[in-house]
């Protein structure tokens, strides 16, 4: 277990899923945790629970990361509530998963895709980068569609999230001076509830794996654990699959 008493880390889409548990493991290690949302005010009420529970400080604030001033306005929500940052989380992301054929997917939906999945991480970043303590860490969530895309249906959010590789590798270089790393993990198939391992689609995703099952987000959270500790000084620039194999 990896010693964060005494930080702070921002997680950006912590709700529910994959953030809630990202949330959650950092408390568990010490860490003070603010978190953002859209939507679901009292799922993000409940993890700030959960994390005050631990003995821990947490703050919930309502922010659509498709819009700069809410960014904005998050970041020094927490900055005044913890007076720094030392980890953030990128987390926060959209799929449109209604099905559209690319012919017919609008500008809306590109628009969103890209002002979620792309410049809203660079506007955390680029926000949170003035108040990050020297040695702080970012650690942004890809996804394993970065580097292959195993169906049709899927350009425009693997687009994305081969664009967060690029964001990482820059943010390394940019903030390598002051300790700070900025590493990616790519998740494959993780069971939550907007990807359940008992979906529709469940049996093929399932097959895409090499371990044969979906992972949970305890898997990833204990990733970002680990990124986040004083144990990682020497990884930067990095992107962990965390996939159970998909993409071997």
């Amino acid at each position: 277990m990896s010693n964060l008493s005494g930080k702070t880390a921002l997680v950006t889409g912590a709700s529910r899923g994959i953030g809630a548990a990202i949330a959650r493991r950092l408390a568990a290690d010490g860490a003070n945790v603010a978190i953002t949302y859209k939507e679901g005010a009292q799922a993000a009420k409940a993890v700030v629970v959960d994390i005050e529970r631990l003995g821990r400080k947490a703050a919930a604030f309502k922010a659509d990361a498709a819009d700069p001033v809410a960014i904005q306005r998050a970041i020094d929500s927490v900055v005044g509530s913890f007076g720094c940052i030392d980890i953030l989380v990128n987390n926060a992301g959209f799929m449109d998963v209604s099905g559209t054929p690319l012919e017919k997917t609008s500008l809306e939906i590109t628009d969103q895709t890209i002002f979620v999945n792309v410049r809203a991480p660079f506007l955390f970043a680029k926000g949170v980068a003035p108040h990050l303590s020297d040695g702080g860490r970012i650690i942004n969530i890809g996804s394993c569609l970065e580097k292959r895309v195993p169906a049709a249906g899927l350009t425009l959010y693997a687009m994305t999230k081969a664009a967060m590789t690029g964001l990482t590798k820059g943010l390394a270089r940019d903030l390598a001076g002051r300790g700070i790393t900025v590493n990616q993990i790519a998740p494959g198939p993780i069971d939550t509830d907007m990807n359940p391992a008992d979906g529709p689609n469940a049996d093929f995703i399932r097959s895409l794996t090499s371990i044969g099952r979906f992972g949970k987000t305890v898997e990833i959270a204990s990733i970002v654990a680990f990124l986040a500790s004083s144990e990682t000084a020497f990884i930067t620039g990095a992107d962990i699959a965390v996939d159970g194999g998909t993409n071997i």
